[in-house]
């Protein structure tokens, strides 16, 4: 009996150890799993909403309440107090179009980078592609987004009517993009890092405020092509959060010309997307190199 022990040990000796998991270049195969599991996607996008609402006497109301006190704030405080409003025409729609974009960009990196964290009782009872609970993360914030995409639409109506309707309106579409691919990014990675140091999701709380004032949201791009260094201002225009809040204001604020934007606005979105893409792919392969783990460690 002994001998047959021993034999197995032997044996299991002489196996290669393969790492839990995916192999971090199996980029086409995480689709597919991801696609496979699609509807339990849903399910997890749906439980995340529903729970960050739950026992609310105003339910998904509160979506609107905290921009809408932002825009407040900035309107009253920064506008009308401080006197940015006097160069700033339409400086409401100016604010809230920028704190509509940049509220789904800080959704999705800040709960993404949470997601696997708190969803550790799932991760460890049963295998789901490890990906899911990121991308449930940019599905509720979308979600969200979309409810003050309408109430920004309404507010564009009021402001001006249907002058907003126009051949500019266009940029909205590579802006969110270009925001939807790098918070996807910052998301995986830093989901995945928060495993192994949780420190990393308060830090994300100062680097996504540091984000917001680093963009023109509450102030005119122009205030900062006009005093910056010039090195200083070509890496100011090379963020692709600040081009996409450049370009959701030239699809909704009517009331900014041609001076306000930097040049070749639409080919330099579209460049942050191609970058952005390559930047997708690598933060998936971390992702995918780190997961195996993931169990372990929570």
């Amino acid at each position: 009996m002994s001998n047959i022990v021993t034999e197995r040990f032997d044996r299991l000796r002489q196996e290669r150890m393969i790492p839990a998991g995916r192999p971090a270049t199996a980029v086409i195969g995480s689709i597919r799993e991801v696609f496979a599991h699609r509807q339990l996607l849903d399910l997890l996008i749906r439980r995340d909403l529903k729970s960050r609402y739950k026992d609310s006497a105003l339910g998904f109301a509160w979506t609107l309440i905290r921009p809408l006190v932002q825009l407040a704030i900035y309107y009253f405080v920064l506008g009308q107090i401080l006197g940015a409003s006097r160069n700033i025409p339409e400086f409401a729609i100016y604010v809230f179009s920028g704190l509509t974009l940049y509220g789904l960009f800080s959704e999705i990196v800040a709960s993404g980078t949470a997601s696997i964290v708190s969803n550790g009782g799932l991760i460890k009872k049963i295998y789901l592609p490890r990906e899911i609970y990121p991308l449930a993360s940019v599905g509720a914030a979308l979600f969200n987004f979309g409810v003050q995409l309408v109430v920004l639409l309404a507010a564009a109506i009021l402001q001006s009517g249907f002058a907003w309707v126009r051949l500019d309106l266009l940029y909205f579409f590579p802006a969110t993009l270009v925001i939807l691919i790098w918070a996807t990014a910052f998301a995986l990675l830093l989901a995945a890092a928060n495993v192994y140091l949780r420190d990393m999701q308060y830090l994300v709380e100062v680097l996504v405020l540091l984000l917001m004032w680093g963009s023109p949201i509450v102030y005119a791009w122009q205030m900062v092509a006009t005093r910056a260094p010039e090195w200083l201002l070509t890496l100011y225009t090379s963020n692709p959060i600040t081009l996409a809040v450049l370009g959701i204001h030239r699809a909704f604020w009517t009331a900014g010309p041609d001076s306000e934007y930097p040049a070749h606005l639409l080919l330099r979105l579209c460049v942050a997307g191609l970058v952005g893409l390559v930047a997708l792919l690598l933060c998936q392969r971390v992702f995918a190199k780190l997961q195996g783990n993931f169990a372990q460690e929570i």
